[in-house]
């Protein structure tokens, strides 16, 4: 069996004004590299501090390809509708060349309404906005011509087909990205239907994992990319002191959203936020009862919204890759 590849996933949200969480996000991500991580990821967001500390994730990998060698470094996601596709086009094809061919693409339509808004858009347009700027790209990235039969993209870049990936909580995005051949990106946690709160993560994403096997192509190998919440400390009880503020922190929003939540402890928060927390073992044993990991071939762990420390983050990447990954790889 194809050994599983392991990730590290920042949103940059570190208690910090925003140079120096990118200095701590460019440190965590030496840090997994070290330890033998197989790729780093960062997240883009607009506006909003709290949700995300990233606006312009490719110049953010361009500093931290300067400071790397090994580990692949990938966008989870680049909100695709908000960007000029011949402008991602030409950024990602210089990043590549820059990085030395260890960039991973991914996609996603956004979901924070308020964001569309500053970019002349509404986001009732995503979809239709996404699906155009896609193949945009694609056809930059292949050659095509540009409007004028003199313009082509320099540097051409038609490798990055290949290292796609679209982020989804539905069957029928996952049928669109296998269909063209690109990765599966599937989140840390998704919301649960509201007559159902104790299913299970595997439960709702096995499905869209199933859906997206069946669309894709012959010959075109699958990749599956499961992002999951981990903080891994040198205790349980450790883990959970750290854990209880962002967790608690995050219930509030959820439930100031509309959404239910059952009991108020840092332990019912935990399985409903799909949160592994814990001493190495506990957060093994949590994970190996999620059955979406044995079908991924990428997984790649966070440590949000545990929102630990800096020092607490580097610890968790070290037990995650000496104590958790071999058992899971």
């Amino acid at each position: 069996m194809t050994r599983k590849r392991l990730g590290f996933f920042t949103r940059l949200l570190d208690d910090a004004p925003a140079k120096e969480r990118y200095r701590l996000a460019t440190e965590q991500i030496r840090h997994a590299e070290r330890y033998g991580f197989d790729s780093a990821w960062i997240a883009q967001h607009h506006f909003h501090e709290h949700e995300g500390g990233l606006p312009s994730p490719l110049v953010f990998l361009a500093h931290v390809a300067a400071h790397t060698t090994t580990i692949r470094l990938g966008t989870a996601i680049i909100t695709l509708p908000l960007e000029n596709p011949l402008r991602v086009a030409e950024d990602t094809a210089v990043l590549d060349l820059l990085a030395d061919g260890r960039l991973e693409v991914g996609f996603g339509s956004g979901g924070t309404p308020t964001s569309f808004l500053p970019f002349g858009l509404t986001i009732n347009e995503r979809a239709a906005t996404f699906a155009d700027h896609l193949h945009l790209i694609h056809s930059a990235w292949r050659g095509d011509s540009l409007t004028h039969p003199d313009n082509h993209l320099y540097p051409p870049a038609p490798q990055l087909a290949e290292r796609v990936w679209i982020a989804t909580f539905s069957i029928e995005g996952a049928v669109r990205a296998a269909q063209q051949g690109h990765g599966l990106m599937l989140s840390r946690t998704q919301p649960r239907p509201a007559d159902n709160l104790s299913l299970t993560l595997d439960a709702i994403q096995n499905p869209i994992i199933d859906a997206y096997l069946d669309a894709l192509p012959s010959g075109v190998a699958p990749r599956i990319l499961a992002s999951r919440t981990a903080f891994v400390a040198d205790s349980d009880a450790y883990a959970l002191k750290v854990a209880e503020a962002g967790l608690t922190r995050q219930a509030q929003q959820h439930r100031a959203a509309g959404h239910a939540l059952i009991g108020d402890t840092v332990t019912d928060y935990i399985h409903q936020f799909d949160a592994h927390i814990g001493a190495p073992q506990t957060v093994l044993a949590s994970l190996q009862r999620d059955s979406v990991l044995a079908r991924a071939t990428d997984i790649s762990f966070q440590v949000h919204s545990v929102e630990p420390s800096h020092q607490d983050t580097l610890r968790s990447i070290e037990l995650i890759a000496e104590q958790i990954a071999p058992h899971l790889l």
